[in-house]
């Protein structure tokens, strides 16, 4: 049996979730607002793959929510802060910055949820990830770019 102490708390974990749930919460806003505000022909595609992602973002701020209450914490209830503008293409780099984010730190949070041996939390995380980097792909895709790794959050 190890006997290695872990570098993160429980408590910090779950402001750590609390955080990602802020970003879900801001990615179902930006999401239905983009796929209805979207014009042009070149971006009818992409408009409705925004508003599925809204949905999976929403399915996201659920599970966080039910692991942070799980874990004995309370869920935050604010969004991180929406950007918003009048181009297509601030809006769709706005979503590729955002999910670039999501994923960096949900890379590090599997991990946090490894070191706590909290591993079911860990699975639906992957899951998470999966549809994440689904979005990345087809927010690069639309702005006509190869999709960006995003890396891993610093400790």
């Amino acid at each position: 049996m190890s006997t290695q102490k872990s570098s993160i708390t429980k408590e910090a974990f779950i402001d750590l979730l609390n955080e990602d749930l802020a970003r879900e919460y801001q990615a179902v806003i930006a999401y239905v607002n983009y796929s209805q505000v979207l014009k042009g022909a070149q971006y009818m595609n992409i408009a409705a793959e925004l508003a599925k992602h809204a949905e999976e973002e929403l399915s996201h701020a659920l599970k966080l929510s039910f692991w942070i209450d799980y874990l004995g914490g309370m869920p935050c209830v604010k969004p991180k802060a929406v950007k918003t503008s009048e181009k297509a293409e601030d809006m769709l780099r706005f979503d590729l910055e955002n999910e670039s984010e999501t994923i960096r730190n949900y890379r590090r949070r599997v991990k946090q949820a490894e070191e706590l041996s909290h591993y079911a939390i860990g699975e639906d995380l992957r899951e998470i990830l999966r549809d994440e980097a689904d979005h990345l792909n087809a927010l690069a895709t639309a702005l006509g770019e190869d999709t960006p790794d995003p890396g891993v959050a610093d400790e």
